[in-house]
Parts: C-alpha cells; sequence; structure tokens
C-alpha cells in the first residue's frame, strides 16, 4: 500500500483478522502516574518541558488499549508536524499494543516529519472522506491552530470516533501571552524565530487560533455535543533557555502577561485536552 494517498480516495481504518484479535494478549496492568501540580486555570499540570508534553496522551493510549484488551486500537492522527513522542507511539512503544494509524493533514503539512508510520490523505480536512465510526482514538496534535472553520474540522473528527473513543487534542490557546504574539507578529518575524522557539515542529503555519480554541471555547463545544472531557493539561512548547535570535519572544510573552495584568497569562503556551465520547449520546454526567 502506498504512503501516501490523495484527498478524493478517503482514509479507511484499518484492523486485523478475528483470529489475529483472539490471539493478542492481554496488555499488563499500568503502573499509577505521577501526582502533577494542580494548574489554576485548568486544573492540571503546566509550564513543564516539551520532553513530557507527550504523557499524557501516551498514558491516554495505553489505558484505552488495557480497557479493550485483545481489540486493535485504531487512531486517527489528523495533523502531522510533530515528533513520533507527541503522540506516544515512538520507539517506547510496547510490543504487546495491537496499534494501526492513518494520517489526514493538510497540503501544506506534507512535508513535516510524521508523527506515526501509516497511509497518509492529504487535502482540506473539512471535506476529506472519514469512515464513520471508525477509529478508536482520534488525535489532533495543532491541526485546529491552523485551519479555518476549525469546529467544522472538530465535528468530523468526532463523528470518526467510535462511542467510548477518546479524542486527544492540542492547540495553542489563544487566551494566552503567546497566543496573542503569535497572531500579532508577522509573517516574516515568525518565519525568522520559528525553528529557534519549536525546533521539533513544521512550520510556521498561519496562525487562525479561532474562538474554539480556549479553554471556555472547549468547554462550550464538548458540552454543546455531549462529550466529556477526562483530562486536560496546559503546557509550554519553547524552550526554557531559546537561542539568542529568539530571546524577544519570552521577553514579549511576560510584557503581554504583565499588560494584561495576568489575563492573558505565560506560565503555559498549549492546552492538551483528552475528551471521551460516550457510549450512549443521551448520557449525561451529573
Amino acid at each position: 500500500m502506498s504512503s501516501v494517498s490523495g484527498a478524493a480516495q478517503g482514509i479507511a481504518a484499518g484492523g486485523g483478522s478475528p483470529e489475529a484479535q483472539a490471539a493478542a494478549p492481554h496488555p499488563p496492568p499500568l503502573p499509577p502516574p505521577t501526582p502533577a501540580v494542580p494548574h489554576p486555570a485548568t486544573g492540571s499540570q503546566a509550564g513543564q518541558p516539551r520532553a513530557g508534553v507527550s504523557g499524557l496522551f501516551a498514558r491516554s493510549i495505553l489505558d484505552y488499549a488495557r480497557q479493550h484488551p485483545g481489540e486493535p486500537v485504531r487512531i486517527l492522527q489528523a495533523g502531522c508536524t510533530g515528533p513520533a513522542e507527541d503522540i506516544g507511539l515512538g520507539e517506547s512503544r510496547p510490543a504487546w499494543l495491537d496499534v494501526s494509524v492513518r494520517s489526514i493533514d493538510t497540503e501544506e503539512g506534507a512535508g513535516a516529519e510524521l508523527a506515526a508510520a501509516g497511509p497518509l490523505a492529504l487535502g482540506d480536512p473539512r471535506t476529506i472522506p472519514l469512515p464513520p465510526r471508525g477509529f478508536s482514538i482520534v488525535c489532533s496534535v495543532h491541526l485546529l491552530d491552523r485551519v479555518e472553520h476549525a469546529e467544522l474540522v472538530l465535528d468530523r473528527l468526532v463523528a470518526a470516533l467510535r462511542p467510548g473513543g477518546l479524542l486527544l487534542l492540542r492547540f495553542r490557546d489563544r487566551e494566552c501571552a503567546a497566543g496573542l504574539l503569535d497572531r500579532i507578529l508577522p509573517t516574516p518575524a515568525r518565519r525568522a524565530i520559528w525553528h529557534w522557539l519549536r525546533p521539533r515542529q513544521a512550520g510556521p503555519f498561519p496562525a487562525v487560533f479561532g474562538r474554539l480554541l480556549s479553554t471556555g471555547g472547549m468547554h462550550a463545544y464538548t458540552l454543546g455535543r455531549g462529550l466529556v472531557i477526562a483530562e486536560r493539561e496546559a503546557v509550554r512548547d519553547r524552550p526554557q533557555r531559546p537561542a539568542r535570535p529568539a530571546w524577544g519572544a519570552p521577553l514579549a510573552c511576560r510584557l503581554i502577561a504583565v499588560a494584561t495584568r495576568g489575563r492573558l497569562p505565560d506560565d503555559h503556551d498549549d492546552l492538551l485536552y483528552v475528551i471521551r465520547k460516550p457510549e450512549n449520546r443521551f448520557a449525561r454526567v451529573l
């Protein structure tokens, strides 16, 4: 099978034979997660270095696999801008984890390093054909930041998720200092400092950052769609000490935080969400 397919062909969920699924070993129990320091805005961990960003997603994927023994984990990766560790599918993946990955991205993201091996469909995420309820986990990393009508794209990703599945989201918080700086910086300036601030991330892409991409926006979206936020984190997406060509960006973020009296904080750049699609769409969490 070719690793790259056109958007018109869409993308199909992979799987294995019933005999292979029956023979799959049950995964061992997971160790307890490391306690996190509560964050005042999100109720979870903030300000951690980029090396630890994937911990939440990796743990969520392993948790899902442990709760569904013998079932292959089918993942849709929406956006291919980062390394494999961002979704917990790097070289440290357990041997017992039976996982298949399908990827979609825009034409602009085609040259980025793929976060996982698997067929790739290129095109407009609003129109790429996706199988309804075809995936156990849908993971979107820095895709919603750079596309118009992010809510429509997210609706399509949710529709591709099977009941009981997980939606893993990572995006730039539009209501933080870094989010404002990304929106107001001219494109040449963003291009000049991008790889000094985010050496492992493709880009720069257009800084769209619609109203959905905030704590309040995501809360309203999940409430309106009957989804459940299982976990969330606020994290930094930049080196603690960036190279000299980019030293002005952290300073600008601090100034924005001071000027807005903390309304646009500088303690995080990105928001990470683990969202569960209920088995019963009429279910409500009390």
